[in-house]
């Protein structure tokens, strides 16, 4: 499976965490994200994680910024990018199991990177449950 990964200044530490709890899973990855804490503008790692995962280059993204929020915002964006802001694990199964989301959003800011990797792992190991959801899904998109 591959991955495509990005965060801004706040996220260096979980990015790497993430990408060595990956890599040692099996799973590629192409790494967006800057390794410094010098501020930079989380767009511009937001938008090519949401490329790879709109054109199916990666079959899904992980992106973490300081709150979440911009980073998300920038990757939703993009038609096919379902990217959900998850703070704990509970919420990133919900956001597979019934959004179907394809980019995961960590919160660098408010959650501890044992946190991280935690909802990283239930994003990629939770199946869309469709039915129900599935029309909900299909309202998202805009034409």
């Amino acid at each position: 499976m591959k991955i495509s990964i990005g965060n801004d200044h706040a996220g260096p530490e979980y990015k790497k965490a993430i990408v060595k709890m990956l890599e040692a899973k099996g799973y590629e990855v192409t790494n967006y994200g800057t390794d410094t804490a010098d501020s930079v503008d989380y767009p511009d790692f937001a938008h090519p994680v949401a490329t790879d995962v709109a054109e199916g280059k990666a079959d899904y993204g992980v992106l973490i910024c300081g709150s979440g929020n911009g980073i998300s915002m920038s990757a939703n964006k993009h038609q096919k990018v379902r990217a959900g802001l998850c703070w704990t694990k509970e919420i990133a199964t919900l956001t597979r199991l019934h959004n179907d989301a394809n980019i995961v959003s960590i919160p660098a800011r408010f959650t501890s990177i044992e946190q991280a990797l935690e909802i990283v792992d239930t994003f990629l190991n939770t199946e869309f449950e469709g039915g129900r959801h599935q029309n909900r899904v299909n309202k998202i998109a805009c034409s």
